[in-house]
C-alpha cells in the first residue's frame, strides 16, 4: 500500500515544471526583437557629426525604446 502514497506524491511535481516552460518561451530574447528599430538608432549614433549624439538622434531612440517596450522590455 506504500505505491499508491507514493504516485499522488509525485504526480503534483510532475506537473509543476511544465507551468514556467511556457511563460519563458512566450517572451522573445531582446536581441531578437526591433531590429530595424536598433539598426536605424546606431547607424545614426555612430555616424552623426553633431556634437551629442544622443540628443541629434533622439527620435530614432525613442522609437527603439517603445517598439522594445511594447515587448515587455525596458530600455
Amino acid at each position: 500500500m506504500g505505491s499508491p502514497n507514493a504516485i499522488p506524491a509525485s504526480a503534483p511535481l510532475a506537473q509543476q515544471p511544465p507551468s514556467p516552460a511556457p511563460a519563458t518561451s512566450e517572451k522573445p530574447k531582446p536581441c531578437c526583437v526591433c531590429k530595424d528599430e536598433k539598426a536605424k538608432r546606431d547607424e545614426c549614433m555612430l555616424f552623426s557629426n553633431a556634437a551629442d549624439p544622443a540628443k541629434d538622434c533622439q527620435s530614432t531612440i525613442d522609437q527603439y525604446r517603445s517598439c522594445m517596450k511594447g515587448f515587455g522590455f525596458v530600455v
